[in-house]
């Protein structure tokens, strides 16, 4: 199948263009590279794979140029993984994450439309859901989405626009949005992982610390309801993450409307996410303690009954110190990250 990965240089899309790539399929990119790393474009280009890999560095808000895109490849399905996703800075600026993650998303689905492609995956999150009571939890797709935040927001306007145009084009068009927790660790075989600039990921923070690249870890807030106080959080790996895009890839019909959460089912704790860092590394980097941050509901994780029973996935990695260990063995061999991202990106 002839794939179209939108933000394929960053942390998820890459991992989603090389497990494409591995299954066979044809994959083109397209990436500004104003948030992702040509690095990850370096290194997928440096992988083998019977299929060809193509990279545009392109708008994906120039609606012109997509829909050129996608009739030169001869693009069959779109997975769209472009998008700003930093929640803090959503509050600070919000006009430029709705240009970003809903304009740029509109552009794209025009250009989809022009270029006659039917089937699109849609990287959603689960800041759709806002602050779920705790009766919701562990939140299921019919949970009510109540975003609390711009970046939140700014997904679920793209879910309405993907519902109502899937409505008026019928079986000529179809789409799935995945719901998406905490997402970490990388590529098994350490060939290409996570690399943010800033950093705001917590595993990653904590094998920073470990490296010796940050002073210490914060813990904010030890006063939650709680079992030791700390929020309480979902974390997928992020090949499962992608492994369940494939699975609604090749599942997904004409004229079908697909919703998922994506997560192992159960959370895990700032404490216990430290000590498996603590245990997985052998560094014993100093951790202190702050105030609450505004917004940081104490427990949030997926029911993901839903995609368990109408597509038989599952999360292979249910075990913290195994995702740690995977992002753990990126990140003592890329140290720097992908370190040659400005030159490559000029």
């Amino acid at each position: 199948m002839n794939v179209l990965v939108t933000g394929g240089a960053g942390y998820i899309g890459s991992h989603a263009a090389l497990r494409l790539r591995e299954d066979g399929h044809a994959v083109t990119v397209v990436d500004d590279l104003s948030r992702g790393n040509a690095g990850a474009i370096a290194a997928l280009e440096r992988i083998e794979a019977a299929e060809p890999f193509h990279f545009v560095r392109a708008d994906l808000g120039d609606r012109d140029r997509m829909t050129a895109v996608l009739r030169e490849r001869g693009v069959e399905v779109v997975m769209h993984f472009g998008a700003w996703t930093y929640v803090g800075e959503s509050v600070e600026q919000p006009l430029r994450y709705f240009r970003n993650n809903t304009a740029s998303a509109l552009a794209l689905i025009e250009a989809m439309d022009a270029a006659g492609v039917g089937r699109l995956i849609f990287s959603s999150t689960c800041a759709t859901y806002g602050e779920p009571p705790p009766e919701e939890i562990p939140i299921a797709e019919t949970c009510r989405q109540t975003p609390i935040n711009p970046y939140g927001r700014s997904k679920l306007f793209v879910e309405g626009m993907l519902r109502d145009y899937a409505q008026a084009k019928g079986r000529d068009f179809a789409f799935a949005a995945l719901r998406y927790f905490n997402v970490a660790g990388s590529d098994r075989h350490g060939r290409i992982g996570e690399d943010h600039d800033p950093e705001t990921h917590l595993i990653p923070i904590c094998l920073q610390a470990a490296l010796g690249q940050r002073p210490d870890v914060t813990i904010f807030g030890t006063d939650y309801p709680t079992p030791d106080g700390t929020c309480v959080r979902d974390y997928v790996h992020v090949e499962d993450l992608v492994d369940a895009h494939v699975a609604v890839m090749e599942a997904l019909r004409g004229g079908e409307t697909r919703v998922y959460n994506v997560g192992i089912g159960r959370g895990y704790s700032v404490r216990e996410v430290i000590d498996a860092c603590h245990a997985v590394t052998g560094v014993p980097f100093r951790v202190r303690t702050g105030a609450r941050r505004p917004g940081d509901p104490p427990t949030l994780y997926a029911d993901p009954a839903r995609i368990r029973d109408e597509l038989r996935w599952q999360a292979s990695y249910d075990d913290l110190a195994a995702i740690v260990e995977t992002a753990w063995r990126w990140m003592k061999t890329h140290p720097a990250g992908y370190a040659d991202r400005a030159r490559l990106a000029r």
